[in-house]
Order: structure tokens, then C-alpha cells, then sequence
């Protein structure tokens, strides 16, 4: 985490219980949440089962549910609930005087690269986790 912030939006700008997209140049998206208790948290906008994206999924908790097959994601970790497996990128969030930041660092470091959670390229990672 660096000590530069990137100012995104005010929290009242994503309705409770949504989200907004933060478009990246040549990057994937990153989705910011806010739950009922009005927490922020944000995730590279795509679910690690096949790439749904996250941000158009339904917010419960501190979980959000993947619009494409369901997968539950905890949004502080990006890390999807048992008995699924993997995680999607969280991102470090700040929230003062009412507005959102998210690191800069963070947020201008390249994506990995995608490979979907139970592939043949992933089975290597998954047995030794």
C-alpha cells in the first residue's frame, strides 16, 4: 500500500447496497461496493470462477454474489466462499469526509493475468495452495 490516494467518488455517489465501475486504461475495471452498513469496498471487477462481472452482482453483508452463476465473494478478501475456490483482486480503500479513495499504487499496477478458477492451467496452483 503506498501512501497516494486516488479520489474516486463520494460514498453517497453508489447507492446502498451497490456499486460503481472505475474504468482503467488497457486494465480490467475495478468494482467499488457499499453495503447496507455503509462500508466501501472494491474488487477488480471480475469474478474468479469465469469473469463475470462483480459489479453488476447482488450486495449482502460483506459478500457479493456473482450475476453470472451465483459465487459468493467476500469482498474484504476477493476471495470466493467455500466449497468454491479462488479470489479476484481487492483493492485498499479510504473513506474521509464522505469520499472515496483507492491507492494509487494498487491501482495502476497491472492485473494478473486471468485464469479461471478449476481450469487445467489453474489445477497446478489450487493443489499446492
Amino acid at each position: 500500500m503506498s501512501n497516494e490516494w486516488k479520489a474516486i467518488c463520494s460514498v453517497d455517489d453508489i447507492p446502498v447496497l451497490g456499486s460503481r465501475v472505475v474504468a482503467r486504461a488497457g486494465q480490467p475495471n475495478v468494482a467499488i461496493f457499499r453495503n447496507s452498513e455503509d462500508k466501501v469496498f472494491a474488487l477488480l471487477d471480475r469474478c474468479p470462477h469465469k469473469g463475470g462481472p462483480l459489479s453488476q452482482g447482488i450486495v449482502f453483508g460483506e459478500r457479493v454474489a456473482c450475476p453470472l452463476h451465483n459465487w459468493s465473494i467476500e469482498m474484504q478478501s476477493g476471495c470466493a466462499v467455500a466449497p468454491d475456490e479462488g479470489c479476484t483482486q481487492s483493492f485498499s480503500v479510504k473513506v474521509e469526509d464522505g469520499r472515496i479513495y483507492l491507492d494509487a499504487d494498487e491501482l495502476a499496477a497491472p492485473a494478473a493475468p486471468f485464469v479461471a478458477a478449476g481450469s487445467i492451467e489453474n489445477a497446478g496452483e489450487t493443489a499446492a495452495a
